[in-house]
């Protein structure tokens, strides 16, 4: 079918030319250019928003698919824990599932299965989602299903007791992800003594003795209309999701009795945890900058640097055609197994930086080449090089939307971050917009000379001491 379709455009551009001559060409195809700008200009399919009389948001996307993704995307996750109830955010996302006052958890299982829908959930450090992925036609009953969980969960003393210990033994699973461990201790240590040093899980005390109380207070605290987003893509007719959401969450409370809970602030601290284990094979290493907030106009050259440095690991091919310079250097150095640079944005802070995992004998090379790279980025990235990370940042941007699913979650993230879905055509100009002059001064203001937190773990004895990262942190110039 497609090399039909080949053939017969083939043809086609023949008969243009045949038809309009040489200089007619140039018009035509610029006709073309423009019409096609125009329709990226009018951001269609449209995200359409509406706000309820309680503050809750709806917003949805129709593209006209057969099947839909529908979600509520809560402003609510750990950061907003303290040290008694953390990992109750967590807690109340796994009892979700297990029953409410009018679906047994089987009779939830079975209508789920039966729709031929699949039902998941998850929390971050700022946020907590439950959504449904199904067949258009049933958006309905995805809309209601996830209306009964958040408002109708019995929390009963049994399924607490059950849910208790998978969490914990999900805990002991993580604790085998040693990539999800380095990032809780970057976490730990770049934001000690505030809520986003927490992990999202809790420790282990406090899963032993959170209760239904707890859970009921966490929902009663936070779960209120304006911070809640119920978000849609797919096949949704977007006033049919108005109707869902006013009869399903229209009784959702708007106000507070007391003070609205407010965002607890989260101060940055250079500084470093090490956990060496020389029996490990492998040194598992994370070191980050402060950065900024979703909203912070510095975030997108912060993008385009973070692409700058890219990610690889020996898998790829590559070698010296790869764009990435560290890139480069890795695989003709045999520096590290992988890399992956990461921009890891919150409210009003972010982490911006490298994790990398490594041979104990070329530790202490692949941070020294890390931060000559980060060095190149605050004095001397070219125009070429600018050029390259935007375009791969468009694509990533475009390869991340590719189905109903990720562009719910985008809808939803987007509402809760800015209010607002960001038009891909207005991204993409901002992108278009720096230059290597920008991406100098952005680096230069939030890496160079400053303080990083750094987490390693594993054989890490040639890990260079915290003064000496530091002092790689500037170059010294004559």
């Amino acid at each position: 079918m497609a090399a039909c379709v080949h053939r017969a455009g083939a043809a086609g551009g023949h008969f243009i030319k045949s038809l309009l001559g040489k200089r007619a060409i140039s018009k035509f195809v610029h006709h073309r250019a423009t019409v096609a700008a125009s329709e990226v200009a009018l951001n269609v399919p449209e995200t359409k928003v509406t706000t309820l009389a309680n503050g809750l948001r709806v917003a949805s996307e129709d593209s006209g698919l057969t099947t839909c993704t529908v979600g509520l995307w809560i402003d609510a996750g750990s950061r907003y824990e303290n040290e008694r109830n953390n990992g109750t955010a967590h807690f109340l996302e796994h009892m979700a599932f297990k029953g409410t006052k009018k679906r047994s958890q089987l009779d939830l299982e079975l209508e789920i299965e039966n729709m031929g829908s699949h039902l998941n959930a998850y929390t971050s450090r700022e946020q907590t989602v439950y959504y449904a992925k199904a067949f258009s036609k049933d958006l309905p009953r995805a809309v209601e299903i996830l209306a009964d969980i958040i408002q109708n969960s019995t929390l009963g003393e049994a399924e607490i007791e059950r849910e208790r210990g998978v969490i914990l033994r999900e805990m002991q699973e993580v604790e085998t992800n040693l990539q999800e461990v380095v990032f809780d201790y970057l976490h730990a240590t770049a934001y000690q003594d505030t809520a986003l040093g927490r992990t999202i899980l809790g420790p282990a005390e406090n899963i032993r003795t959170i209760n239904r109380a707890d859970l009921v207070e966490y929902i009663t605290t936070h779960y209120k209309g304006p911070r809640i987003v119920l978000a849609a893509a797919g096949g949704v007719s977007h006033n049919e999701l108005i109707d869902l959401a006013k009869y399903h969450f229209g009784k959702l409370p708007a106000r507070y009795k007391g003070e609205a809970p407010a965002l607890p602030p989260c101060r940055f601290t250079g500084s470093e945890i090490r956990v060496r284990d020389d029996k490990m094979p492998l040194a598992h290493i994370a070191i980050a900058v402060e950065a900024v907030g979703w909203s912070h106009p510095d975030t997108i050259p912060l993008m385009v640097a973070n692409t700058l440095i890219g990610n690889w690991d020996r898998s790829l091919g590559g070698g010296v055609n790869l764009s990435s310079k560290l890139a480069q250097m890795a695989c003709q150095g045999n520096l590290c197994h992988s890399f992956q640079s990461f921009n890891t944005c919150y409210t009003d802070t972010g982490l911006w930086g490298l994790y990398t995992v490594c041979e104990p004998s070329t530790v202490s090379e692949m941070m020294h080449f890390t931060q000559l790279e980060w060095m190149s980025l605050c004095t001397s990235v070219t125009e070429s090089e600018v050029a390259r990370a935007k375009n791969l940042l468009k694509t990533n941007m475009l390869l991340h939307l590719d189905g109903s699913t990720p562009i719910c979650e985008d809808i939803g993230r987007q509402m809760l971050c800015y209010n607002r879905r960001i038009p891909l055509h207005e991204l993409e100009a901002r992108i278009d917009a720096i230059n290597a002059n920008t991406i100098k001064e952005v680096c230069a203001k939030y890496i160079y000379n400053k303080a990083p937190a750094i987490a390693a773990v594993g054989p890490i004895e040639d890990l260079p001491d915290y003064n000496r990262i530091k002092s790689g942190m500037y170059w010294l110039r004559t």
